[in-house]
């Protein structure tokens, strides 16, 4: 997809607010943090269900919804209140927004990645289910969310943020993380993206201009939710 002006400005304006909004309310408080995830929630339901009404079995489909949306969103939860204990001195680190706020950073750092390569040099079709999307554009973003991702994790929160509180975790698990994140991520916008092709339409919504919908803008954190959080039970606790 050629790089259009117009339509980046639009998207780079939106982003701004977007991530202000979504920093202030999983780093104010616990409040703040529920509040949010019950809106985003809530706008996907809205959305989902506008999508799939017309589809044949649609029954089948809002139970897929429970799984798709409504448990990404607990895993996310979660995310949130995964503590570590660390040994040497006896404590256990107070519960922090460390894994949602990573998360939403790789999906945001893949994203605008993605569209950036892929509007300058992308000339390769990902899949017909989004014709925009090009090979160029998805591993562009797959890249530079493992680099960015996973370098600014591991000086960051490996070894700026509560040191002598966190247990700390070996750099290569961020590498891994992000990588999990991007690849999720990108599956998670294609499914969104497969679910808009049966029903006929371009966007989930029209919140963020720009982006589109709740689905649109969150597609991919309700794919990598689950992933990031089963690799952090299995091999972080």
């Amino acid at each position: 997809m050629p790089f259009n002006r117009s339509i980046f400005t639009t998207r780079a304006i939106t982003a701004f607010f977007f991530v202000v909004v979504m920093l202030f309310a999983l780093l104010w408080n616990d409040t703040s943090f529920w509040i949010l995830v019950l809106i985003v929630h809530a706008g996907c339901w809205v959305e989902y269900q506008k999508i799939i009404q017309g589809f044949q079995n649609a029954f089948l489909f809002v139970l897929l919804g429970l799984i798709y949306i409504t448990l990404s969103w607990v895993f996310f939860l979660d995310l949130h209140h995964f503590t570590f204990y660390n040994a040497a001195i006896g404590l256990v680190a107070p519960t922090w927004s460390q894994w949602p706020l990573f998360v939403f950073v790789c999906m945001w750092i893949n994203d605008t990645m993605a569209y950036l390569v892929g509007s300058f040099i992308g000339k390769t079709p990902l899949s017909p289910i989004s014709p925009k999307k090009t090979w160029e554009g998805t591993l562009g973003g797959i890249l530079l969310t493992l680099l960015a991702g996973g370098v600014t994790a591991d000086y960051l929160l490996g070894e700026l943020l509560m040191l002598g509180q966190l247990t700390p975790i070996d750099s290569y698990h961020w590498y891994v993380i992000a990588l999990l994140a991007a690849i999720a991520g990108t599956l998670g916008d294609l499914l969104e993206s497969k679910f808009k092709r049966m029903a006929g339409i371009k966007d989930s919504g029209s919140i963020l201009p720009g982006h589109g919908g709740f689905l649109d803008r969150f597609d991919s954190i309700l794919v990598t939710t689950p992933v990031i959080w089963l690799y952090i039970r299995l091999f972080l606790f």
